[in-house]
């Protein structure tokens, strides 16, 4: 019973997590916004609907600031040591390629 009850309680902490996800994004003020510093390359994929692999491409690879997080552009454009208006202008035209193919 106690096995069923954590399997049960697993289950349902997923189903809820899919269901704000799918909620977040399928609202239109989230889709296509303008890159910010704040975001992480995995929210620049999900908002401008392009592979994770293009971004992860176009971006330098940066170490993540603590284990099991992830870097924002800020974080990534400071290690690099590069503006984070450059590292922007890069995803970006990344980002009109992919979608003028």
């Amino acid at each position: 019973m106690v096995g069923l009850a954590l399997a049960l309680v697993v289950a349902l902490v997923f189903a809820v997590r899919l269901a704000l996800f799918t909620i977040y994004w399928a609202d239109t003020a989230h889709r296509d916004q303008p890159i910010a510093g704040w975001m992480t390359p995995g929210y620049v994929s999900h908002s401008w609907d392009v592979p994770p692999e293009l971004i992860r491409a176009a971006l330098p690879a940066a170490p993540a600031p603590r284990p099991g997080t992830h870097p924002t552009l800020s974080q990534i454009a400071e290690a690099e040591g590069v503006p984070l208006s450059d590292l922007i202008a890069r995803l970006q035209v990344a980002i009109d390629a992919a979608r003028a193919e």
